[in-house]
């Protein structure tokens, strides 16, 4: 019945005129982020992509590894392609001759390397028994180590000293050298490349988008990668050189045997960073040990070689180079240690001219206007 239905209170109607949609006080407890289903999908799908890359890169070295040597060493020699050009010499031309000449250069650095290896390499046991020779100058030293580890309760494992066989030295030099396959897929890729890199630059250029500000972009990248990486060779090239002179020097004033064979193989390690000068002051070490019969006068070679090396690492290549291109000394170590796990020795050779591709790349596309983090 209506007369029965509760009659409403006054307070009632106050609280149904009340304001509604009133916001709650902020509450000091900081909840986490929460991350969502798609974003976790995005991260697998670009992990999974990455480690097929890795896979293709790996399995399909005989394809890949050539194809970039030649894109990589093409775009270092365009600048001299595009000079040869002002003095009227067609490009296809130009680049039959700068290969030649890159050819014939590589040829004369081989040649001087190779008298010395073929000689040691033909007195491989002379060269061992005089290297196990002066290891008795450790005997010493090992037997009190050996000493130790007997008072310690452990076990007699430097009893003798034995010198490391030559079983790796076949391996090693078909480990380093390319195979036929890859060199003849390297050099006419090479001389194509360096011929018709305009009409790619161009078609790549006019291809990439519709939109002006991006073609304009894309063209300043290409530019950019062109330049730097010619300067990049230009300069390592000259500073190469400087080091392998300056080792035939001081090889010639320490009585080190074959002095030109040592410093061209200097200037040619040095174009691997890191790996190159210690393995050439490795060579030298196990030279002069083998030449002198002190220590003192074996390791004299090696001494001035490593500081050769600790002035032109830190002083002389980051003056020249540093002004133009700033590589971060720990982004040059992952990128060496990527590369040569990757395709070895000439990964390694590739590592910073990749990673200056990398950080031109990145500095375009990274916004100009981002977002600043906040400041405690």
């Amino acid at each position: 019945m209506p007369s029965d239905r509760p009659k409403s209170q006054p307070r009632d109607r106050q609280s149904t005129n009340a304001p509604e949609g009133t916001p709650l006080p902020d509450s000091k407890a900081e909840t986490p982020p929460v991350i969502r289903r798609a974003e976790v999908v995005a991260f697998a799908l670009v992990a999974l992509l990455m480690i097929c890359v890795l896979a293709v890169l790996y399995v399909a070295k005989a394809f890949f590894l050539p194809i970039t040597m030649a894109f990589i060493i093409g775009t270092m020699l365009s600048p001299a392609a595009s000079l040869m050009e002002r003095w009227r010499i067609p490009r296809a031309v130009a680049a039959v001759l700068i290969v030649i000449a890159v050819g014939a250069t590589v040829t004369f650095m081989l040649g001087l390397i190779a008298s010395p290896v073929m000689e040691w390499s033909n007195h491989l046991p002379e060269l061992g028994a005089r290297l196990k020779e002066k290891a008795q100058l450790f005997d010493r030293p090992l037997a009190l180590w050996r000493d130790l580890q007997i008072m310690l309760g452990g076990s007699d494992t430097l009893a003798t000293f034995q010198m490391p066989k030559f079983e790796w030295v076949q391996p090693t030099l078909e480990f380093l050298s390319p195979t036929f396959t890859e060199f003849l897929l390297f050099i006419p890729t090479l001389i194509l490349f360096i011929a018709s890199w305009r009409e790619l630059r161009r078609a790549m250029i006019m291809n990439f988008s519709d939109d002006r500000p991006v073609r304009l972009r894309t063209l300043r990248i290409l530019n950019e990668i062109e330049e730097h990486l010619g300067n990049y060779l230009l300069m390592v090239t000259m500073i190469n050189v400087g080091v392998g002179i300056l080792t035939g020097i001081i090889c010639v004033a320490t009585g080190m045997p074959n002095p030109a064979g040592l410093g061209a193989m200097a200037a040619t390690l040095n174009y691997i960073p890191i790996i190159g000068p210690i393995a050439t002051f490795a060579i030298l070490v196990v030279v002069g040990l083998v030449t002198f019969p002190t220590l003192g006068s074996g390791l004299l070679a090696a001494a001035a070689f490593a500081a050769l090396t600790f002035l032109e690492g830190h002083f002389v290549t980051p003056t020249i180079i540093g002004r133009r291109l700033a590589l971060n000394a720990l982004a040059v170590f992952l990128a060496l240690a990527f590369w040569t796990w990757l395709w070895g020795p000439m990964g390694a050779f590739l590592s910073s001219p990749l990673l200056i591709v990398a950080l031109i790349v990145k500095d375009h596309l990274t916004p100009v206007n981002s977002p600043q983090l906040p400041q405690d």
